[in-house]
């Protein structure tokens, strides 16, 4: 199993993506009935391909979510706070919605977090409830996060593409009956609603999602990869088999699993049958892996930092995007000095070299072979030397700390 990872700073080859990735969006395939993926998704447009999913308690597949306290909690209240008449028209509204759904019920729990509204980049309200004080006396769950690297190795080889996008997952999950009462929420208009599905805010939510679809899925993990509320479908060519027929049933295995499963995707932000799609933060396509160009072109055109803060920030994003160069950490090492806590804090004509270096290098990465892991991989002696020297970092105020300029 192998993957090519390579990208270039080019705006030209950023526009013809997105150009083909809309193209092969859901809902221009469904202006197209001569598209050979138009009646797959024509058949389940009215089931797992709808935005709005039915009224109704979702069925219980052996997954609920759980809430234990840690031994000696009290009751978690916080109060709620007033808001603006129109947040409080919009709390009421998406309550009144919920409790017609069968999602909440009214309640009489000792526990109660406020809910207040976050605008939307697009203008819209989100509605939030502030679980503060239940997160902080709920046990966090261990189950472990997917890896990215091991998503994209699972892909490797794959030539044709699809990612599913599910919307209210959450929604989908049930509580635990008797942790009901710990899911309460207040309102501005003196309402105490509580939970009988999984809502957004628990801190071990994510971790509960990740649970369930990895169990439904696993049957399915040789052409499909979940991360959380994403689902990468991926197919490899098949000899003596058409690329797309294979891709559609491998496809309709995972619709008829989220159908069977109530689980539901957004035709519209769905991509089907495409070359290249965004995994990750990355794009996976039939030549390998790449950064994403627009990430980039952020790194190129990032000012010289002035601070650790500033330089943490920036190292940050290098750092992933020069995950397969071999030769990155020691040309990084005059920029990851700097942050340790006995770093003098001076910005010297080597900071600078590496600085630029980096940053030139970013524009033309070589394209580098990504192999399977194997039971003989070992740690790598670069990474077991940051960990060890992790220690040495600050995190402390003195993260923060200007730069002054070395002769």
């Amino acid at each position: 199993m192998e993957l090519n990872a390579s990208s270039v700073v080019d705006e030209t080859v950023a526009d013809d993506f997105h150009q083909r990735f809309e193209s092969r969006r859901g809902a221009q395939i469904m202006k197209n009935p001569e598209d050979k993926y138009y009646p797959l998704l024509k058949s389940f447009s009215r089931h797992c391909l709808n935005p709005k999913p039915p009224d109704g308690l979702p069925p219980d597949r052996g997954v609920r979510h759980e809430i234990d306290l840690k031994p000696g909690s009290g009751y978690c209240v916080l109060r709620q706070w007033p808001l603006s008449k129109e947040q409080s028209g919009i709390i009421d509204a998406f309550f009144d919605k919920k409790q017609r759904a069968g999602l909440v019920r009214e309640s009489k729990s000792p526990h109660s977090a406020p809910t207040f509204c976050v605008r939307k980049p697009n203008g819209k309200w989100r509605i939030v409830h502030a679980y503060n004080k239940l997160n902080a006396a709920t046990v966090p769950a261990q189950t472990p996060k997917p890896r990215k690297d091991v998503i994209l190795h699972r892909m490797a080889g794959s030539k044709k593409f699809s990612v599913l996008d599910l919307v209210d997952g959450y929604y989908q999950v049930l509580m635990r009956e008797k942790d009901i009462p710990l899911t309460a929420v207040s309102t501005p208009s003196g309402m105490l609603w509580e939970w009988l599905v999984m809502p957004q805010g628990l801190s071990n939510a994510p971790a509960t999602f990740n649970r369930l679809v990895g169990a439904l899925f696993r049957p399915l993990r040789d052409f499909a990869q979940t991360y959380f509320d994403d689902i990468f479908v991926h197919t490899k060519p098949t000899a003596n088999r058409d690329l797309d027929d294979v891709h559609l049933e491998h496809l309709e295995s995972v619709l008829e699993c989220m159908s069977e499963n109530w689980l539901f995707a957004n035709l519209d932000k769905c991509i089907f049958g495409a070359d290249e799609v965004p995994v990750l933060g990355c794009f996976v396509g039939t030549h390998g892996v790449r950064a994403d160009p627009a990430k980039i072109k952020v790194i190129v055109e990032w000012p010289v930092p002035q601070s650790q803060k500033d330089l943490r920030r920036w190292l940050g994003l290098a750092n992933y995007l020069h995950r397969y160069t071999a030769n990155y950490a020691e040309m990084a090492r005059p920029l990851s000095d700097l942050l340790k806590k006995d770093s003098e804090r001076v910005w010297t004509p080597e900071c600078d070299r590496a600085f630029r270096t980096i940053a030139q290098s970013l524009q033309s990465l070589r394209s580098r072979t990504i192999h399977a892991p194997s039971a003989s991989c070992v740690t790598p002696p670069i990474m077991a030397s940051a960990v060890l020297s992790s220690k040495k970092m600050s995190t402390d105020a003195n993260a923060s700390s200007r730069f002054s300029l070395g002769s």
